[in-house]
């Protein structure tokens, strides 16, 4: 298993409990592909360098965990489909 380190945006306008239930989502997806969480990192809403679909903040989310490579190409299909996510970047660390 690899080590890897993901960083999602999240939509601005959403209700606190809405982006919850996105980060849940998040991870969940990660458990079911056999990939294993270490780490969890909540940075709350920020400012964005440029807009990004029309939104000028997102809720950061940082996510570490464990995976086989074959999982992340299912992961990345998964957050695209997700109209909540903004953007997603996956890094091997």
């Amino acid at each position: 298993m690899n080590n890897y380190e993901g960083l999602f945006i999240i939509k601005p306008d959403l209700k606190e409990d809405d982006v919850k239930n996105v980060f849940k989502a998040i991870g969940e997806s990660v458990t079911k592909n056999g990939g294993v969480i270490k780490k969890e990192e909540i940075w709350g809403k920020r400012q964005l360098a440029y807009p990004i679909k029309k939104a000028k903040e997102g809720y950061y989310y940082k996510l570490d965990f464990e995976a086989q490579a074959p999982t992340l190409t299912k992961l990345e299909e998964t957050y695209k489909l997700n109209a909540d996510i903004l953007r997603a970047m996956i890094t091997r660390r």
